[in-house]
């Protein structure tokens, strides 16, 4: 079993305390997203082999990375994409970012981390241009420190559009969702200035996006995990949406819970309430988030 840690939430930077108490139970318990309850996920080194660290800041468990590979290999997948601070309020800054990817590499190799330029949002004046220039600066930074970088373009789930609109509003700019061409056009430039920089660009789960250049992304990865171990690690595809690649994983993350700040994010419907979920949360559950009875919708109204 891989283990996603975990596209709903950043664990490494909010929650690496509870990791490691549940490595050392063995175990943790998960709540379902939608329908409520909770299953357990056995995190022992002869249950899993490997995890995936989905992360803006890997430094709060960078110290115990060592202990982590005890239980089982690792491959992070770190987002860096440098826009502005009202798109990410709460992001650490870009050299930390790019130090912590140098530092993943010198300790684990070029196979340990994938850069995620990811997603493209076209807001904030981080237009075509902006977006090429950006992305050029950081592939500078980080030219032979990774060897992927994974792309996509903003998907305007009604949680993302909710919260852009709001952050427009208080901040002053504007933001839209481009025609499928414009967003090919940018990646095929995105593309080019990866492959300059010696990395290989994909395209996360947009099959309908993708241009000459770019490869289809397997976040969950179970290649780049044999790769690290020398050893084959065998999971079926078994994607989490339409046109994803991932090998089957189990995520014990929770949604709701990451304070970041990234108004374009799909795992936050509020980031309040996210904030507020990371306050109260206690680091010697065995469930990151535990299960909450859902409020019931207004008289009248959707929920």
């Amino acid at each position: 079993m891989i283990v996603s840690a975990s596209y709903r939430t950043d664990i490494p930077a909010f929650y690496a305390g509870w990791l490691l108490r549940r490595l050392r139970a063995g175990y943790c318990r998960v709540a379902i997203p939608y329908g409520g309850g909770t299953y357990e996920v056995a995190l022992s080194p002869e249950a899993v082999d490997g995890f995936v660290f989905w992360t803006r800041n890997m430094r709060p468990l960078m110290a115990d990375l060592d202990r982590v590979r005890q239980v089982a290999p690792f491959v992070v997948q770190f987002t860096l994409t440098g826009y502005p601070r009202n798109l990410e309020t709460s992001v650490i800054p870009v050299a930390e970012a790019v130090a912590q990817l140098h530092e993943l590499r010198r300790r684990f190799g070029p196979r340990a981390a994938v850069w995620r330029y990811d997603p493209v949002v076209f807001a904030a004046g981080m237009d075509a241009e902006a977006h090429a220039a950006g992305f050029a600066g950081l592939a500078r930074a980080l030219a032979g420190t990774v060897d992927e970088v994974v792309l996509s373009a903003m998907t305007p789930y009604r949680k993302s559009r909710r919260n852009l609109d709001r952050a427009a509003r208080q901040h002053g700019f504007a933001w839209h969702d481009p025609p499928a061409e414009e967003k090919q056009a940018l990646l095929v430039r995105l593309a080019a200035i990866a492959a300059e920089h010696g990395m290989a660009p994909t395209l996360c789960s947009q099959p309908e996006l993708l241009v000459p250049g770019i490869g289809e992304a397997r976040c969950i990865d179970a290649e780049r995990l044999s790769d690290l171990v020398q050893r084959p690690i065998a999971a079926r595809e078994s994607g989490n949406r339409p046109g994803c690649r991932c090998a089957v994983s189990r995520d014990i993350g929770a949604y709701d819970t990451c304070p970041h700040g990234c108004v374009y994010c799909y795992a936050v419907a509020d980031r309040d309430r996210a904030v507020g979920n990371f306050r109260t949360h206690d680091p010697e559950a065995d469930c990151l988030m535990p299960e909450r009875t859902p409020a019931a919708p207004a008289l009248g109204g959707t929920a």
